[in-house]
């Protein structure tokens, strides 16, 4: 049986027509497109214009966006506004686009995110912050999160910038672990010119660009500090100083808080030039024991940054009945062990859970809306851990 071929021409070249087998007709609208068919098996022969579907530059150019957005609305590759997505697909319905049922249910599904976070050595302190971020990345709602997790050893600024733009790649939004120095803010910069939000977690930078930080509130630190020294020490006398580094922000606010509240409530106590340890176990220990030899007054310790365990190592092999009052940073099983034991009388710890969960949520509106943020740094109160609340 011979097919009956209805051809209607319309205006600016839009094609209609329907192909009739039998009793089943499929009818068809189509674009312009230089093709030529013959519609033959009847006694005479037209030669027509036959149009391919719809492209997704027709879309872009009716949806009057480009072709990229229309991309990130269809592979979910960039936040795009709702209201761009919900306009890309009235376009797609209008034209007929053959992936608008795509881009529908792109309006109802939960978005994929890699959460990429960057931190320093795996010791105890940063292997418990992983775990809290891996876990408050997989509970967030918005958005199926995927952690992505690394530990970098040589924290030095070339190496964490080098280290910083490779990790970015592969994932959606970092937040991490630095120091403030030129290139790690260079750095910074470059990934969020491509659209990445950055975050700062425990130590903040200076870079104007960076979306936002997280971290215990780096002055009450200092503060609560001098508080506990000035009233547990016995006498007046010098009191140490370690740092890991000036170049982190938060170990620097917390000295200067620390000589603050001294200089305001305690001026009798001398406070010593501080030592940089570079958050180093081994130098603190070596640090820590000069001190305690050449300084014959000297009646407690403040360690602002890492170096923990060289601390307790060096308080342990003291040989002296003069008890030194000593406050550090973050509850770990050697800090915990030593609170109990009297060596140290304070840690004041990240709150993890807290600051992960507030983190993760706002990595989730982050990578999901239309503008990266720029949002007040968040500083959390510090926990507080003495040996009678452990």
């Amino acid at each position: 049986m011979a097919s009956v071929i209805k051809l209607a021409l319309k205006l600016k070249a839009r094609l209609e027509f329907t192909l009739q087998e039998g009793n089943q007709a499929l009818t068809e609208t189509i674009n312009l497109h230089h093709y030529i068919a013959a519609a033959s098996g009847l006694d005479w022969e037209y030669t027509i214009l036959v149009v391919m579907r719809p492209t997704i530059a027709d879309l872009a150019k009716k949806a009057g966006v480009s072709v990229a957005t229309v991309d990130r609305v269809l592979n979910r590759r960039l936040p795009v506004r709702e209201d761009t997505v919900l306009r890309v697909v009235k376009a797609a319905e209008s034209i007929g686009y053959h992936a608008t049922g795509l881009l529908k249910s792109r309006l109802t599904e939960t978005p994929k995110r890699r959460f990429g976070f960057l931190l320093q050595k795996p010791d105890a302190f940063y292997q418990t912050l992983g775990k809290e971020l891996v876990a408050a990345t997989k509970a967030v709602r918005a958005v199926e999160g995927k952690p992505v997790l690394e530990f970098i050893e040589e924290v030095v600024p070339s190496t964490l910038a080098e280290g910083l733009l490779k990790f970015s790649r592969n994932v959606d939004a970092v937040a991490v672990v630095a120091m403030d120095h030129p290139m790690v803010n260079d750095a910074v910069e470059k990934i969020i010119a491509l659209g990445k939000p950055v975050f700062t977690l425990l130590s903040n930078i200076t870079s104007p660009l960076c979306c936002g930080h997280f971290g215990a509130d780096s002055r009450k630190c200092g503060r609560i500090a001098g508080w506990t020294i000035s009233r547990l020490a016995r006498q007046p006398g010098k009191i140490g100083i370690l740092v890991g580094s000036h170049r982190y922000l938060n170990q620097e606010l917390s000295e200067i808080s620390f000589r603050t509240f001294m200089r305001e409530h305690a001026p009798e106590f001398q406070l010593l030039e501080p030592i940089v340890n570079l958050d180093d176990d081994d130098i603190a220990y070596e640090a820590i024991t000069e001190l305690v030899e050449k300084t014959s007054d000297l009646v407690a310790i403040y360690v602002s940054g890492g170096g923990q365990e060289g601390l307790i190592k060096a308080l342990r092999e003291r040989k002296s009945d003069t008890k030194l009052i000593a406050v550090c940073n973050e509850l770990t099983p050697a800090t915990r062990a030593a609170l109990h034991d009297g060596v140290i009388d304070l840690t004041l710890g990240t709150p993890f859970a807290a600051l992960a969960r507030r983190l993760t949520e706002v990595m989730a509106k982050a990578t999901t809306g239309a503008e990266l943020p720029h949002l007040p740094p968040l500083m959390l109160p510090p926990d507080i851990h003495m040996s009678e609340n452990i």
